[in-house]
Order: structure tokens, then sequence, then C-alpha cells
């Protein structure tokens, strides 16, 4: 059977490969699902798509995102990590089924897609019962992305839970890996999402890890974001226990001190930042220029789409802004100026692309354009805010948007052209997530409505919690586990 073929034509191709480079009017030709050639200029007999005046770059790697929280879009939008913790995590999250969780992860998928993300680390921390489990592993699947489903070990507050025990949880991802994973499925693969460290003993951080490795999967977790807490901490006792590896992707890491970060770093961990909400919800400046002063190569997530931006544009941009700043700073208040910025645009672009590639070990997969890879390409360009372009990766990183976004292949098929969702109806897309909305809504004013004061929660009791869960990983019960 011959080829499916696919030939890119007429743009600046962004390969983000350094073999490749970049090159001002290129073609690349797609066969089946692998790029085949990138040159000036190439004749073969395929379906064309005009790439002319635009961009063609890697797919966008998206290294954190809460994918069911679409259907809650704007709600956190004034909220600090303390409201969301009461908002979402202990008021909304019980309250969603299967159907939510689905539509959730399927129109949120369709969402990345749409702006260039053409994979996604998924921490689906909703899982209240099997089916949320397999509801979400088959929303990612139905939309076409290529994505690392991260199984949510976290357990949300309910009166009659599903799952009764840890024991109960670490069968069930068990039951995922087999049932969804063990055909070696190539677009979504398995993931995990840790508990947070410190709210449950670790002992059971221990068994999780553990059970992931056993699996195949990749690590994920939230890494100190509650300053003044030591919740979500557990770097130190990671390495005091060896736990620490390539294959963990810390999330935010606002308030880990040097030493901590450090012990990341001589692991080989990697690190996902997501300015958009870490500036918001007072979490602190993202860590993007302390990781790359450790060797640390920063990756960047969207994070929780009930508050933030559904692309990496944004999140490229204000990552970049934002790291610019704090080094610049010292010399502000010197009252001196920089005669150079430190950090480029393409380093932000790497930071969306192949470092996102490579922290989901997905580097000989995506996240440069060359021959060999998958192709997961964009092009992008139209739009008055990216015209006149005398320098093409700027207007991509301080410019662009979603709605700049023309075409997107994953896989090499074709999930948007020319500007429009290919095989989806935009309609039902609506209609799935707007019906999800009312159900959650509904469910949560029948008792009561949405409590997101922060007031209800006892933060100053978390240190009491988190002492004797991470002091367990010193003693012979967490080693052993």
């Amino acid at each position: 059977m011959s080829p499916s073929r696919s030939l890119i034509k007429g743009g600046y191709v962004l390969s983000m490969d350094p073999q490749v480079g970049e090159i001002p009017v290129g073609d690349i030709l797609v066969e089946d699902d692998r790029i085949a050639r990138i040159a000036p200029h190439i004749d073969a007999d395929a379906e064309v798509i005009d790439a002319e005046g635009c961009v063609v770059m890697p797919g966008m790697v998206d290294t954190h995102r809460h994918t069911w929280q679409t259907a809650l879009r704007g709600i956190c939008a004034d909220w600090s990590l303390k409201e969301y913790m009461t908002g979402i995590r202990m008021s909304l999250l019980p309250a969603y089924s299967p159907a939510d969780v689905y539509a959730g992860n399927y129109v949120g998928a369709v969402e990345a897609l749409d702006a260039g993300v053409t994979t996604v680390l998924d921490f689906s921390h909703c899982v209240n019962t099997p089916d949320d489990a397999d509801e979400a592993y088959r929303g990612l699947a139905d939309a076409g992305i290529r994505a690392v489903y991260g199984y949510g070990f976290n357990a949300a507050p309910s009166e009659t839970p599903y799952f009764t025990d840890h024991d109960a949880r670490i069968r069930d991802a068990r039951r995922v890996a087999g049932k969804h994973f063990s055909g070696g499925d190539e677009l979504v693969r398995m993931g995990v999402s840790l508990s947070e460290p410190g709210f449950v003993p670790f002992s059971r951080t221990k068994r999780e890890i553990d059970t992931a490795r056993e699996l195949g999967a990749l690590i994920t977790v939230h890494t100190a974001c509650f300053w003044g807490s030591r919740v979500c901490r557990g770097i130190r006792e990671m390495d005091h226990l060896g736990l620490l590896g390539p294959d963990q992707v810390h999330v935010h890491c606002n308030a880990l001190d040097d030493d901590e970060l450090a012990m990341l770093a001589r692991a080989g961990a990697k690190v996902s930042c997501t300015p958009e909400s870490e500036i918001q919800m007072g979490m602190g400046h993202p860590v993007i220029s302390r990781s790359l002063n450790l060797g640390i190569k920063p990756t960047l997530g969207c994070d929780i789409i009930s508050l933030s931006s559904g692309d990496l544009f944004t999140q490229m941009r204000m990552g970049l802004q934002d790291a610019r700043c704090l080094i610049n700073d010292p010399l502000n208040a010197l009252d001196q100026a920089p005669d150079t910025l430190p950090l480029s645009v393409r380093d932000a672009l790497a930071w969306g692309t192949v470092n996102g590639a490579e922290a989901l070990g997905l580097a000989d997969v995506t996240g440069t354009l060359a021959p060999g890879k998958k192709a997961d390409i964009v092009v992008v360009g139209g739009g008055l805010n990216v015209l006149p372009r005398p320098e093409p990766v700027g207007a991509m990183v301080v410019q662009a948007n979603a709605a700049n976004v023309r075409t997107v292949l994953v896989n090499g098929v074709i999930r948007k052209r020319d500007g429009e969702l290919v095989g989806v109806s935009k309609e039902r897309l609506r209609q799935q997530i707007l019906e999800s909305t009312d159900r959650l809504f509904e469910r949560v004013n029948a008792s009561g409505g949405v409590q997101s004061d922060a007031s209800l929660i006892a933060w100053d009791s978390f240190n009491d919690i988190a002492a004797p869960n991470l002091a367990e990983a010193y003693n012979t019960k967490a080693a052993d586990a």
C-alpha cells in the first residue's frame, strides 16, 4: 500500500533541530505518520498544505494540564491557591461524574489541538471511581492528541468514597495500565500523578513511585507550591531514599530552596513551570532562571484550565518576561539598566517544544521537526498581529496567539486545516461542555454551592499533618515499603 503523503509548502521552517536549523522558505514532506524530508523545495505527489507567509514549527508540548477542569473555565480568575483548594479540590471535584470527566478531557484536548498544542501531560487528579479514569483516557484518545495520561492517586473528600483505602487505588492504577496501555498505545501513554507528599504517609508516596516504575509510567507531582507549608515538599525525603529520577516531572517548585532544586538537577528530574497560574495564585515566580542555572531545562504547562489560557503562547510569553524581569531586578535596584537581555525568544520556544518532549520521554518522537520524527506539526500565520514579520521567532513568542494557528498535524493526521478543526463539530463540543457545567453546578448548588472561602481549611494544621508523614521517610517502614 502506498503511503499517505502531505506536503507542507512555502513556510518559514522553524525546526528546533540543530541539524535542520531554520529555513526561510521551505517544504516538509510527511509520509504516513512521520516526517520524510525537509528542504527548501520538494516536488512530490502529495496533498499540498499551503504555508506561504506562515511559520511551520513543532507542535507544542504542555507538561502540566488539568484537562478535566475545562467545564469550569474562568471560575478561578480571582482566586488564590488557597481558594482554589477549597473551591475546586474540596467543593467541585467531588461532584464530577465520569461523563463530566470525559467532557472535560475531550473538549479540553480538542481546545489544546486548536491552539497548536499537540502533546499534553494530563495531570488527572479527578479519579473518584474507576469509570472516571476510563473516561479521562477515552476523552484524550477520542480527541486524537498525543498525551501522557497521569492517573491521579489523590483522594477527593467524600462521605462515601469508592476507593476505601490506598490499596484500592493502587489496584485500579494497575487495572488502567492493563486495560488501556498493554497494547503499546502510540498516542496516549501511561503516567502517574502522585498524591501530594506530606498529605499522606511517606510509605504511600514511595509505594506510588514504585508502582509507577513497575508499570513503566512517567511520574508527575505537585512540588513546593505552598509557601510556609511542608505539604507538597518531600524532595529531601525522596533524595534520602533514592527515589528521585529522570522519569519525574516536578510541577511548580517555587518554594524549593537551592539545595532542593539542586537535588532535582543531580537526579535528572524535570521541572514544569506554569507562569500564568503561579504568578496569579501566590505560588511565586516561575523557577525558569533558577532551573537554567542548575542545568535543568525548563518546560511549560497551562495548569488549571479553570483559570489559565489553554495555549502555550501565553505561557512562553509570561515565563520569558518574568524571567527577564527577575534577572534585571538587581541592576534596577542599583539604578542601572541592562545593555542586553539574558534570555531569548528561541529559549522560550524551546521550553514549550523540545524541552517538554524530553521531559515526557518523547524526545525521539516529537518536539522538533526532523526526518524520521513523528509528524506533529503546527502552521502559524494569518492575522494582523503577526504581520509584518521581520523576525518570525519573535512574532511566535511575543505576539502570536491560538487564533493564529492555521493547521495542526498529530502523528501525520490533519487535526486542523486553514483555521478549522477537522472532523469535529464545534456545536457538539459546545453542547457537551455546557451540559457538563450545568450538571456540576446543579449538584454542587444542591449541597450549598461552591465553597471557596480559604478560611474553611485549617491551613496552619498542614505542617502538623506533614511533619510525621515526611518524617516516616527516615524510618524502616517507608524504606521497606
